[in-house]
């Protein structure tokens, strides 16, 4: 089976919820993996960005990946988050995580560097040469300052055996399209834009890494499978739905409003590890009330 068969449909980034003292709550994060695999998601995702991921310790990281895997237990694929803009950095995290468990690793973007599109290449090259698992792109160069362009996507595609997919969350959707036309058959391609997915999975996508569906998992993901199936009416109306919901969840900053969100559900604490700080107030409140009619 490849990436594209095991990977359609929703992952779900999840978040690190954190206790009132700012240690991991691994009992929550088991609430929210429960959470969402009963709420229909296909895979999930550890130590994406939404996890808050540049605020946590080398050995919490490992042991993040680890209660992941025992607490999932082969219910679904797990993938492992793994990215930075220090090349040599990713090497040795490859290196000393615990990855044998994990379907495929997801590696954003080098931030900040703003390298070239042949230095993208080769860091990727590097990260893929570093592992046997299959790697998945994740571009998103609203954070990271750096689009991959879709040339050096399907360039990694076709000449690094495997780099297996991409999360593109560019919100281009002229690029997307191009990946679309141009990749390798068993090359994943899955939309980082909870708001674009359905669009984009008319387009062709494998479905979407999602962050909403940490909040509404049956309702997200039963928009991906709808979209999917080419039922794209039924689709819309979940979508027109949840439509709202995206909207409170992103305006401010990411994961502010899904851990609001699953506070209001009874999952996890609202607690943020600075430089991220909970919800404006007023937000909150309009998250809240959209939140308690699921």
């Amino acid at each position: 089976m490849d990436l594209r068969e095991q990977l359609r449909g929703t992952g779900v980034a999840l978040v690190t919820p954190f206790k009132l003292n700012l240690e991991i709550d691994f009992d929550a994060l088991g609430k929210v993996i429960d959470f969402v695999i009963s709420g229909g998601a296909e895979y999930v995702i550890t130590l994406g960005t939404t996890g808050e991921t540049p605020t946590l310790t080398k050995e919490e990281k490992i042991a993040l990946i680890e209660f992941t895997y025992k607490h999932v237990d082969k219910r679904v694929a797990v993938v492992v988050g793994i990215g930075g803009n220090n090349t040599t950095s990713v090497l040795a995290d490859l290196e000393q995580f615990p990855l044998e468990k994990a379907t495929a690793i997801l590696s954003a973007g080098p931030y900040y560097s703003r390298p070239s599109q042949e230095g993208l290449f080769q860091h990727y090259k590097a990260i893929a040469s570093a592992t046997v698992k299959p790697v998945i792109l994740y571009n998103v160069p609203s954070r990271t300052g750096r689009n991959i362009a879709s040339t050096t996507t399907i360039r990694l595609a076709k000449e690094v055996s495997n780099i297996a997919g991409i999360k593109e969350a560019s919100g281009d959707m002229i690029q997307c399209m191009h990946i679309l036309r141009d990749r390798p058959e068993s090359f994943l391609v899955v939309s980082g834009d909870d708001t674009l997915a359905l669009p984009q999975i008319a387009c062709g996508m494998d479905g979407v890494i999602s962050v909403a569906a940490n909040s509404f998992p049956k309702q997200f993901s039963e928009m991906v499978r709808l979209a999917l199936k080419s039922d794209f009416i039924t689709a819309k109306e979940l979508n027109d739905k949840l439509m709202d919901g995206y909207d409170f969840l992103f305006s401010e900053n990411n994961p502010a409003g899904v851990k609001a969100a699953l506070n209001e559900l009874g999952l996890i604490e609202n607690i943020l590890r600075l430089p991220l700080t909970p919800l404006s107030k007023e937000l909150d409140t309009k998250l809240r009330k959209y939140i308690s009619q699921f």
